[in-house]
Formats: C-alpha cells, structure tokens, sequence
C-alpha cells in the first residue's frame, strides 16, 4: 500500500491475467448457516477489525485515541530498512525507531492506546521502501531488526506488506528463516507472535509472485493469515464490475489458492478454517486508478460478504484517509494521503467496515495452524439425483458456458475443454478452464439437459469437407459449419471463435431441432 501519493507499479501478471474473474454465487441462509456448522474454523471465532495507519503522513493521525471508540486496534506502516543501513529498522525510511520516539512521541502514544484496551501491530514493508530482508542480508543482524520492533512496543502481532522489491525471491527465503526462528523462540517461552502476511491481488486471486511468497513463507513460518488488498485493480478489473464484486470476487479465489498451498505444504485445512485465515484490505474512496472509488456502499456489500465467510480480518487503507476532503484540496480523483476523496463523513468506513469484526488481533495471536480432522476436508461423493447439473467425467467434451457438478460445487467452463479436472489444484485462474460458481444447494434436482437423439447429424471427421451450414456432431455436440472447410477440427471454436469455421449450436437451435425442425 501506498505511503504517499505515487501511483502503484503492477506486476505483468497482475494485469494480464486480471480478466479471469470468479462468479460468486450467495446462498440462502439456511445453506450459510449449514457450510458454518460443518466446516466451521478450528483457529479462530473471533475475526478482528484493525486499519492501517501511516505514521509518518502530515497531518499526524491520532491513532492513540483509538482507545475511546469501539475499535481500538491499530495497524502501524511502515517500518522499512534505513537509508544509511539496509539492517536498521526505520519508519518509512524518515524516521530510526529512536528519532520517531523523540519527534513523534510514538513510544508514548502506543503506550497510551495500550492503556486503554487497544493493541497494535506493525507492518513491515509497504511500495515505497524496501522491506528489512530485501537488503540486509545478515541474517543475524535481519533477526536482530525484527526482534528489537517487536520487543520495543510490546507488540504480538506483525505483517509483511509484501510488494515491489518485497517479493524478491532470495528476500523470501531469507525473511522467512529468520521470523521462523523469532517465532519459535516466543513460543517456547510461551510468548505469542502471530505473522501476517499481505499481498497485493486482483479478480483472479494472487498473483504468482503472491503465491510465492505465502509458499515461501509455510516451508518455515505458522501463518497467521493471508490479507489481500483489494484495490488498484487497474486492467485487471473487467468492463462494468464494480469494487466490491471485484474484491469478493478476489477473495474467493485467494480461498481457493490458500486451500492448494497449505496442501501443498502438508497441512490440509477445511473451508471454515481457510477463510479465517484470510483478510481484506480496500483502499477506501478513490483508489489510484482514476475510475476506481470504493465508497460507502462498497464498504457494506464486502463486509456483508466478509462476515457470511467468516473471514479472519478486516483492515483499511487507511486510517488517515477516513475523512472526506476539504474544498482546498480540488482534485478529489487524485489520491490523498489524509482524505478519502468522496463525501461520506468522518470514521464512516471504519464504521462500516468494522461490523462484525469485534475481536482483537492479540485474541488470536497464540494460536497454532494444525490439520484439521479428515472428516472435515474429504471430497464430497457428487449424487446425480441430486446435481442440478451433469457430473464431469474425464472423457466429456465441455463448450465454453457449460455448467458441471465435481465433489459437491458447481463449475463453469471458460473454454472447450476435455479432461481438464475442476478442482484440479492450479494457483493462478487462467490455468485452468473452469470457473467455481458455489456449492450445490441443498434440496437441488437435476436441471434437464436436452440432447440430440443419435445419427441426427454425423459424426466430423478430418478428413471430409463441408459447406457452409453444414450440421455435424463432434465428442456429442452439434456445431454448423460458418464457412467451407476441411480439416478444422471444431474444438478450437470454443478457444478461437473468430477463427473457426465452426460454431456451436445454441440451446435454442436444439430445441427447434427436437421440437422437429429442420436438420440441416
């Protein structure tokens, strides 16, 4: 996240795969409420609310007066390497831990928010600067940096802001040995220290680099959680999605990569658990794309959907910015550090962003990730009395649209596709050719897929030629031939429709054709 008005630089993946989006489908309470029972989370119950605050923005914000209000954590960005020294620990590369003691009294004031119920946290890292581990590549001294902010404000609970030179791959390794032994150390002495990690994330979920850095960190570190920002979707965002179905639509398929990560790191974890250890993190008001602004209502339809999954985190983007903007500052479509740029009032996303999240971050911060029980993460037995679509096979040919049930989910395929497994454990969205839509609902029946009797049309075959109009079957499906070819197979006109000579019949045309229309 940004610490000062500088537009975010993307990643290529970031933008070029930004266009495969998850379809998120809600269910009915009663199916909310039955999903929460059985597969309810083994970490947590108690789902916190913090926002980041940026300490060394103008004007100050007065975070130690979070105190009197009914949410009293905080998020401190960012600590930074130093300018001078890659291993001394700054605040934003402005400020030694001693020279924000004397110039903003920040020992005193986090002190004072301790007083008064209220716990914070720091983040390391951020877009602006480089994170400790980039650059200090002393490990001992790296150990010592991170010790010497977590002991000086008596803080149990870290995030890695993760961007930038952040997601440097030696950075990663490194980073996680050290806070590995850091944490295991608190631990044996019964001291908590609860590790976050945060990345940024668009439509399709994290980005490779992303899923890196959380398989990084799960070889050494016990991850207290992921938290994706979403916001500054840029490209990735597709024509007419608004904010706040981008960001659910973001954190669904972070749900889903997690789920594959902690397999793959040997620990399996069922859904409730999963999207506890997520968080989501707008960037309130405008963003840093000029047609992006998270408003109010956004605030409200993704804290509806964070609490309908029990998410484990709710922060903001940023404390300072929860404010609307004076008529001295013009330009409300140009980011600012200390006003959100639209008029709702002051405190307003916090407000809203924060119902439901009446945890604190300390309640959860001495928890320890183990599997959960067999029983809560097996596949689900698909019943076709009960699938209101067809149950994928392995030797079934799927159009783009088709609609199929795989252990208990529905799925869509983006693209022709044939032996491609739905659930198939891929990170990133576009390498795979279906989309998750949601859970088949209790008390569903099967939705009647009408076919085309055998020998209405013939079989293609390569090496026939036909002519425009032409009416063939290929692996069950009847297409019609756009123009005169030979040779072209028909799977490519799900993938490449322009190019083809051939295109699907519509489920229209095949009702006129078993209705006992004409066959061409």
């Amino acid at each position: 996240m940004s610490a000062a008005i500088k537009t975010r630089r993307l990643s290529p993946w970031r933008v070029l795969f930004g266009v495969s989006v998850l379809v998120v489908v809600v269910a009915v309470s009663a199916l909310s409420i039955f999903n929460w029972q059985t597969n309810k989370s083994t970490i947590s119950d108690e789902p916190w609310f913090a926002p980041y605050v940026d300490v060394t923005s103008t004007p100050t914000f007065a975070f130690d007066q979070l105190g009197s209000t009914k949410h009293k954590d905080a998020m401190l960005s960012f600590v930074v390497s130093s300018k001078n020294d890659p291993c001394t620990p700054s605040w934003g590369a402005a400020y030694t831990l001693d020279q924000a003691s004397a110039r903003l009294d920040l020992d005193r004031r986090i002190a004072r928010l301790q007083q008064q119920g209220g716990h914070v946290a720091v983040s390391f890292g951020g877009v602006l600067n480089d994170e400790l581990a980039v650059k200090c590549t002393d490990e001992a001294k790296l150990e010592q940096a991170y010790k010497s902010v977590i002991e000086r404000y008596h803080i149990d609970t870290i995030d890695l802001d993760l961007e930038s030179t952040g997601l440097q791959q030696d950075a990663q390794e490194r980073r996680a040995k050290v806070l590995a032994k850091i944490q295991q150390e608190r631990r044996a002495s019964d001291e908590k220290l609860a590790i976050w990690v945060t990345l940024p994330v668009i439509p399709s979920g994290l980005t490779e680099d992303g899923t890196n850095a959380v398989a990084a960190l799960l070889k050494h570190v016990d991850l207290a959680g992921v938290n994706v920002m979403t916001m500054n979707y840029g490209q990735a965002i597709e024509e007419g999605q608004g904010m706040a179905d981008a960001s659910k639509a973001a954190l669904t398929q972070t749900h889903r990569q997690l789920g594959i990560l902690y397999k793959q790191a040997g620990i399996r974890l069922n859904e409730g658990t999963l999207w506890s250890k997520i968080g989501a993190t707008p960037m309130i008001g405008q963003n840093e794309f000029k047609d992006e602004v998270f408003n109010v209502d956004d605030a409200q339809a993704l804290n509806k959907f964070a609490q309908s999954k029990h998410i484990g985190r709710m922060s903001m983007w940023s404390a300072n910015r929860d404010t609307p903007c004076g008529s001295n500052y013009v330009d409300v479509k140009k980011v600012s550090d200390s006003c959100s740029g639209v008029k709702s009032p002051k405190g307003s996303f916090a407000d809203t962003l924060s119902s439901g999240f009446g945890g604190n971050m300390s309640s959860s911060a001495g928890i320890v990730t183990k599997n959960d029980d067999a029983e809560s993460t097996k596949q689900t037995k698909d019943d076709p009395a009960s699938s209101p679509y067809q149950i994928w096979t392995e030797v079934g040919a799927y159009l783009e649209g088709t609609k199929v049930v795989w252990h208990g989910n529905v799925y869509q395929a983006k693209w022709w596709t044939k032996g491609d497994v739905p659930d198939s454990p891929v990170l990133q969205a576009y390498q795979t050719p279906w989309e998750l839509i949601g859970p088949v609902l209790p008390g569903e029946k099967p939705v009647e897929q009408p076919t085309l009797p055998a020998g209405t049309y013939p079989e293609w075959s390569g090496d026939e030629a036909y002519d425009t109009g032409v009416r063939i079957l290929f692996d069950g499906v009847p297409y019609q031939a756009k123009w005169w070819s030979r040779g072209d197979s028909p799977a490519a006109a799900s993938s490449n429709a322009d190019s083809s000579p051939w295109v699907a019949l519509t489920q229209a045309e095949i009702d006129v054709v078993l209705q006992g229309g004409a066959a061409n």
